[in-house]
This record gives C-alpha cells, structure tokens and sequence, in this order.
C-alpha cells in the first residue's frame, strides 16, 4: 500500500485498494482505508459538486454518451519545459467507456493539427456520432467543421444556452494536470512526449476510474500461452 502511495502520490485509498487487488490482495476498500490512516497518509478532500447546465428557458438537460464512439471530446491543455517555454497538448476521449484516445504534444497546435489527430483515429476506431469540443478559435475553425461534416460526424460545440457540455474532457484534464504536468519536469519537448504518452497509456489501462467501478477504462488483455498463434 505505501509502496503504491508513493508511486501514484495523487490517488486516494480506494483506488489504491483497487490497484492492490488487482494485483492478487484480497482486501476490501475498509481495511484499506484503516491502514491508510493508521499509517497518516492523507485522503485527498472530495470535490465540489458541479451544477447541472441551465438553458435560457429555465429548463435543464445533459446528452450523455451511451457507448462507445457516441460522443467524443477534445480539448486542449498548456504546459512549459524546464527552459520556459510553452507547449500544448491535445486531449482526445472517449466520453462512454473514458479512453484517452490520443494526446497530441507539439509547441504549437491549430485546426490542422486537430484533423490530423481525429483523421488517425477515424481510420482506427471509426467515425463517432458526435465530436464535442469548446468554443475556443481552434474549433470553431471553418476547416475543422467542414472536415467533421464531411466524414459523417456531428459537432457539438459549447456555446451559451446550449445543453452541450464538456465535463467529461475537463475532468481529464484535471486529473491529467494534477498527477502528471504539475509534479513533473519536462527537460524538452521529445521528453516530454514520452513521458506523457506513457502516462496516458497507465491511465487507460492501469488506472482505476471511480465512475467505472475502479477498473481502468481500457485494460490490457493477456492471451493465455496456449492460446497464442505459433510463430513460424
């Protein structure tokens, strides 16, 4: 357990008792939560609720997603290296089974760079129903809708009165700020894409999601040795 605090120093007991299970400990989330303050390891404090989105005749709605590829989000997140300057990454999810389907890390990003990370991910995944995003001057680009359109997408940007949100990407962000861009040093940018790119790939198949009863959103599958093809 303590072992498990110190390498993910941002995650609370229950998920480090969903990790210790994972790992073969019959131990439940009580007496994890008993160790851990026996031996005063903090509790992160839980978040504030968040409101729910009204629109501007009173009423309230939230379109959640409802399988996957439904609703996809992207958003973008700065950062610097060690000599100061900027970077910026593109966070890419799935909003149904929480993925992180991409995180794109350049200097700079712009709507081309946002088609090209979406055009990979159409090739490999397919096209979703719908690609929520903010309302920022990336996305709202001419290029970008047009190109969406085209493949047979729907965008779903937020703009006041709308029932579109993007809680889903801004969660991401947090948690991917708060475990990762704050506590580390990006000595250059190639660093830190690997650095980065290794995290996404722990959150997507180690981590464990609170929202998806503490399993990680896409977890590694292991191929019994009798099962694998012979090699020739």
């Amino acid at each position: 357990m303590i072992a498990l605090a110190r390498q993910y120093g941002r995650y609370g007991y229950r998920r480090i008792a969903a990790l210790l299970r994972d790992a073969g400990w019959q131990v439940n989330d009580k007496r994890v939560e008993r160790l851990w303050r026996r031996e005063g390891l903090k509790v992160p404090a839980k978040q504030p609720k968040k409101g729910r989105l009204w629109l501007n005749d009173g009423s309230c709605l939230r379109l959640r997603p409802e399988y996957r590829n439904h609703v996809w989000s992207y958003d973008f997140v700065h950062c610097r290296t060690d000599d100061g300057k900027v970077f910026r990454t593109l966070n890419i999810l799935d909003e149904f089974s929480r993925e992180c389907l991409a995180i794109r890390v350049k200097r700079k990003l712009n709507s081309t760079d946002v088609i090209d990370a979406l055009s990979d991910l159409f090739i490999l995944r397919g096209v979703p129903t719908f690609i929520r995003s903010d309302n920022g001057p990336e996305f709202v680009a001419h290029a970008v809708r047009d190109w969406i359109k085209a493949v047979g997408a729907r965008t779903a940007y937020i703009e006041p009165g709308s029932p579109w949100e993007n809680g889903y990407c801004e969660s991401f962000n947090a948690r991917f700020r708060d475990e990762l861009l704050d506590g580390e040093i990006f000595y250059g940018l190639h660093e830190a894409q690997i650095l980065i790119e290794k995290w996404r790939k722990h959150y997507n198949t180690k981590r464990p999601h609170s929202a998806l009863g503490y399993r990680p959103p896409a977890p590694e599958t292991i191929i019994p040795m009798d099962q694998r093809p012979a090699m020739h």
